[in-house]
């Protein structure tokens, strides 16, 4: 509950975790309504209990016979299935635009990035966790909406800790291994509707083989939503060989006879390459802001494949659709459903793979960077040599309906090897990290540009692209920060107990100061996690000009405390095997 002076009177009002629905389809018009249809009739018997303990809390008020009951209602709050507004144009609709689920102290700062928007494409702000285009088709079913909408707001005015998970309307979306991710004692999270391992019960017994280089936590907060099998998963997949599911990856295919054109002017990076080439390459608004990232494989002359994040897949996808020629001479297909992913990485990931397939997986056969069809164990797959982990492998596409197959296939022939089943605690924190890799969300969006994230290439491709221009004059300009990979010195505690930053924490000078850009952007760690492999707690971080300097001297403050780093990489070179030769071997 709350209470707050409103000039001489007390506004008394609930804030009960017990949510009270209501279908948008029963909200009065404004002609039905008395006052506003926000505004509903107040109802005593919902409101009796935080009225008895607003008068013990203010009883020298509320007690007074001199005081009455004014006005009373039942007002109305606008919530979504993930507690963020609904901004931006409908997919399916041109010119049809929404603003809705926005609380009154945000309508300001959200009317002014909404009429850049509509006007200029180029919010100032970055909208991506608010855009309409982000919701799937089953986050639109009303039983979702219902039990999403009722679970948030019990969180609104909560403690949610940063990976707390949503407990409604769960097991939606399975991937085909999900039986055997349950006999591995996997501990979910959900993306997008999927289940996903964090980690895996089974691997317990590998916390004993790293002992301490597992990096236990022994304060309760950044505990939570965490177990140090992830660290081991991670050694072990340094040392061996791991597999990850990626089934919740978003994939669309491109194709028809203008579609090489197509993709030359959305994207930044070339897609004129030899067939079987896989392109990583951004996204870029008209004003040079990174709108994603993802790769793009070329499977035919006019064929191409572009897998993308999950969790903003369907945005994605209309930013593709959006960009279509008006000629119908490229057409984009949704595949998500259709294929599913497996990343098998480590310094066995060859022989795990070569064991199980007749197609030549050497170096020189099948180089980092390409993409081939090959057989494994009776399904057909598109192998892909790229790696988020930082690690000799493959991402490996098959038919959903075959992946099951696919799993049991790899997984058999790795047993001798020593495989592990890895959680997404890997592929998303400790093994980007280690590698510097730039996510979608947290060191890339429309506040930084390429050449702030050390996504510069040396050249820039003739064809004209979305924000060229921009990004031309980016490259021209010395950047105001840099992305830079910190060390966490001494994550000792005035207590003793040692910490572990979980990202968005400030990074401050030693005395506390804030480092300020010339655009006026304080310094925050965007990304925080272990690295497990050098034994230490990293951050990524944009930093002003003069401060990104290796060896630098900084603090991070987390809870109260600063806690001292040290400016371990500047750019895009990674903490953890820097010369790449282990992706490449």
């Amino acid at each position: 509950m709350y209470e707050r002076q409103h000039g001489g009177d007390l506004e008394v009002g609930s804030y009960a975790h017990r949510p009270i629905l209501m279908s948008p389809d029963e909200i009065p018009s404004i002609a039905e309504s008395a006052q506003s249809p926000s505004e509903l009739p107040f109802t005593d018997d919902d409101f009796d209990l935080q009225m008895e303990q607003a008068l013990e809390l203010v009883p020298e008020v509320l007690r007074d016979e001199r005081v009455g009951v004014r006005y009373a209602i039942n007002g109305l709050l606008s919530l979504t299935p993930d507690g963020m507004p609904i901004l931006g144009e409908t997919s399916e609709v041109r010119g049809l635009w929404s603003v809705a689920a926005v609380w009154i102290k945000e309508a300001p700062g959200i009317a002014k990035a909404v009429a850049e928007w509509m006007t200029h494409g180029t919010p100032e702000i970055d909208p991506h966790s608010s855009d309409i285009a982000r919701f799937y088709d089953h986050q639109r079913v009303a039983a979702h909406i219902d039990a999403r909408s009722a679970e948030g707001f019990n969180k609104t005015y909560g403690i949610v800790h940063p990976m707390e998970q949503w407990s409604s309307n769960r097991n939606v979306r399975l991937s085909p291994i999900n039986i055997r991710q349950r006999e591995l004692g996997a501990v979910f999270f959900e993306a997008a509707g999927w289940e996903r391992p964090f980690w895996y019960g089974a691997n317990e017994g590998l916390l004993a083989e790293y002992g301490e280089r597992v990096m236990p936590r022994a304060a309760e907060w950044e505990s939570r939503w965490w177990s140090p099998i992830v660290n081991a998963e991670h050694l072990a997949m340094r040392d061996r060989v791991g597999m990850v599911d990626l089934a919740a990856f978003a994939i669309f295919d491109v194709d028809g006879p203008g579609a090489t054109d197509y993709l030359q002017g959305l994207v930044v990076n070339q897609v004129e390459v030899k067939l079987g080439r896989v392109i990583y390459t951004p996204l870029l608004n008209a004003a040079g802001g990174i709108v994603a990232d993802l790769t793009i494989i070329r499977l035919g002359r006019n064929h191409y494949r572009v897998v993308t994040g999950g969790g903003l897949g369907m945005r994605d996808k209309k930013w593709f659709t959006d960009h279509l020629p008006a000629d119908g001479s490229a057409q984009v297909h949704d595949l998500t459903s259709a294929l599913y992913t497996i990343g098998v990485w480590g310094p066995k990931a060859r022989e795990l793979v070569q064991s199980v397939t007749t197609a030549d997986l050497s170096s020189v056969a099948f180089p980092f960077g390409t993409a081939q069809t090959v057989d494994i164990g009776g399904v057909r797959t598109l192998m892909s040599r790229i790696s988020y982990v930082g690690e000799l492998g493959w991402e490996i596409y098959a038919p959903m309906e075959q992946g099951l197959r696919l799993w049991d296939t790899l997984w058999a022939a790795g047993q001798p090897l020593g495989v592990v089943a890895v959680g997404i605690g890997v592929y998303a924190t400790t093994g980007r990290l280690e590698k510097g890799y730039r996510a979608h969300g947290n060191e890339l969006e429309l506040d930084f540009n390429l050449v702030e994230a050390g996504m510069g290439r040396p050249t820039v491709k003739d064809a004209d692209f979305v924000g060229k221009a921009a990004y031309l004059a980016q490259r021209a300009a010395p950047p105001a920060a840099i992305l830079c990979t910190l060390t966490v010195d001494d994550p000792t505690s005035s207590t003793g107990v040692r910490r572990y930053m979980l990202g968005r924490e400030p990074i401050t000078q030693p005395d506390g100061s804030f480092l300020v850009d010339a655009r006026g952007r304080r310094s925050y760690a965007t990304s925080a996690g272990s690295a497990p492999s050098i034994g230490k707690h990293v951050l990524l971080s944009y930093l002003p000009s003069g401060y990104a300097v290796e060896g630098t001297k900084l603090a991070v403050e987390y809870f109260g405390e600063r806690y001292p780093v040290t400016v371990a990489v500047v750019g895009s070179t990674p903490i953890f095997d820097p010369e790449n030769t282990r992706i490449r071997a």
